[in-house]
């Protein structure tokens, strides 16, 4: 006899959907597991049979062959262990055909039968949804991460047990209620704001710039000047997460196993701040099955790269590639996934080693040839990838003390969202393009026009700070974004030159 059920594994942060079968065999009794298993699965053979035990359940007599398909796809995990546990005594529980046909499940199961959650249950419910699955059996105490997807049932189950008394109908257990709006009202708010920030207005007013336009943005300054206080409220700013959008940056940290039952949705933009002695992989993502890095997890959010020079040069360059597209796609001999990594990146870096070149108060430590081979660590290609570079000075006392409360991040989110507003409609047409940091050569030339004033001035720039084609684009696109923000439809000579401030500063330091 054969028994079929269904669940998936993960494919990158997407899942595929699996097709396990079982088959009762003669001779000593013995449990193969077939299609490209891994460990974590092949393991399941124990587990499994222990909680068909512990449950009350009988195993058959002889060779029990269980089929994982399609067998050419690795599965990895130990989620199969709840569909195989199905599968092996559907016969003899007498569950319906029917009843299988329409239901996809996902566990780990413990040695007494309990079932334990998995990672990556978002987008196992989103696939089972696609395939026409009616309901979907989770781990009870994980069953809120995959309530966010309507349109399918959401069944917790505390062991093998009660799911196998739930398919046979002899209980009858709630569908967990769709809560992606309740849980996106209860977590899109942040606990920090803009109006913390004392002082520093023209770093504000480039990171409100660099948000309105999707730029990216490096901050220079000695340490204590409060670079890292105002990247962590850079995401405070950004336009409000959609459902979708947060749907879809939920699903990716589901994938890499970061939420639990406390946190099990992600409604406000993720920030996301790795250390500088990351690697490769875990910036990118990868690993022998690979899964999602930095890059990723902050997908529709921020990546803050502090003390940018501290990165080995290797790991800051794998940044190219999804600054440039916006995904990441990795190779390995198991397959190729792809992860996706629309991120800001916000970069901050000391002007020296020790922190105090240009301080007027304090002195500076390193020599020229120290402070040179300091900044080259920073390549020129990805330097050229960062729109502005601001200087974030120190802090007088005067303005640490002042009982003056700064701008709030609503008010200054709301400028930002018309400034999107007026992106959204103009580039309508064009796929792949939402912001001005996303313009084509093409749009470039289109929506960046200049007048005769400002053209001037671009061309005077050019000229006496020798910038590159690369940055004359750049300076074009904030330019638009300036624009933007003040309501304008034309660049103005103004907006050009506080373009130009913005790139000045990487003229002057790494000349």
């Amino acid at each position: 006899m054969v028994a079929r059920t269904y669940s998936a594994t993960l494919s990158g942060v997407n899942a595929v959907e699996i097709e396990i079968e079982s088959h009762d065999g003669g001779g000593n009794p013995k449990m193969l597991i077939v299609g490209l298993p891994d460990a974590s699965v092949k393991e399941s053979r124990e587990r499994v049979t222990a909680a068909i035990q512990s449950s009350g359940f009988m195993m058959n007599d002889g060779v029990t062959t269980v089929n994982l398909a399609p067998a050419d796809l690795k599965k990895e995990g130990p989620g199969f262990d709840l569909p195989i546990a199905i599968s092996l005594v559907a016969h003899r529980a007498r569950i319906p055909i029917p009843m299988l046909g329409e239901t996809a499940m996902i566990g780990e199961l413990a040695l007494n039968g309990e079932l334990r959650p998995v990672r990556g249950l978002l987008a196992v419910a989103l696939e089972a949804r696609a395939r026409g699955r009616k309901r979907l059996l989770v781990p009870k105490r994980a069953a809120a991460e995959a309530s966010v997807v309507a349109g399918i049932d959401i069944i917790g189950v505390a062991n093998l047990r009660e799911a196998v008394e739930f398919l046979k109908s002899d209980i009858e257990i709630a569908p967990e209620p769709c809560r992606a709006t309740e849980f996106f009202a209860a977590a899109s708010h942040y606990d920090i704001d803009f109006c913390d920030v004392k002082g520093q207005g023209d770093a504000k007013r480039a990171i409100e710039v660099a948000v309105a336009g999707g730029h990216n943005i490096l901050m220079i300054g000695p340490p204590g000047t409060g670079k890292s206080m105002i990247a962590k409220r850079i995401a405070t700013i950004m336009p409000a997460m959609s459902e979708d959008e947060a749907i879809d940056t939920t699903k990716i940290h589901s994938a890499a196993g970061l939420l639990s039952e406390s946190n099990a949705f992600v409604g406000t933009r993720p920030f996301r701040s790795p250390h500088h002695t990351i690697s490769d992989a875990g910036l990118l993502g990868g690993g022998s099955n690979p899964g999602p890095g930095e890059v990723s997890l902050a997908h529709n959010g921020v990546l803050f790269l502090d003390e940018l020079p501290e990165f080995r040069r290797s790991t800051l360059e794998v940044l190219r590639q999804p600054l440039e597209d916006g995904k990441v796609t990795i190779s390995r001999a198991a397959g190729t996934v792809t992860f996706p990594a629309q991120f800001m990146l916000v970069a901050a870096m000391n002007p020296c080693p020790c922190g105090f070149y240009g301080d007027l108060k304090r002195e500076c430590r390193c020599g020229p040839p120290t402070i040179l081979k300091y900044r080259q660590r920073i390549s020129g290609p990805l330097l050229d990838r960062i729109d502005l570079h601001v200087e974030v000075p120190l802090v007088d006392y005067k303005a640490l003390s002042s009982a003056e409360v700064g701008e709030a991040s609503e008010n200054i989110r709301q400028r930002v969202e018309a400034a999107r507003g007026m992106q959204r409609e103009r580039f309508h047409k064009h796929k792949g393009v939402h912001t001005n940091s996303a313009m084509t050569p093409r749009l470039i030339k289109q929506h960046c026009g200049l007048d005769s004033e400002a053209a001037g001035c671009l061309e005077h720039a050019m000229a006496e700070m020798n910038f590159s084609a690369r940055a004359h684009d750049r300076i074009l696109k904030v330019a638009r974004t300036l624009a933007d923000l003040g309501g304008h439809d034309q660049i103005t000579a103004n907006n050009v030159f506080e373009a130009i401030s913005y790139r000045t500063l990487d003229r002057k330091m790494w000349a």
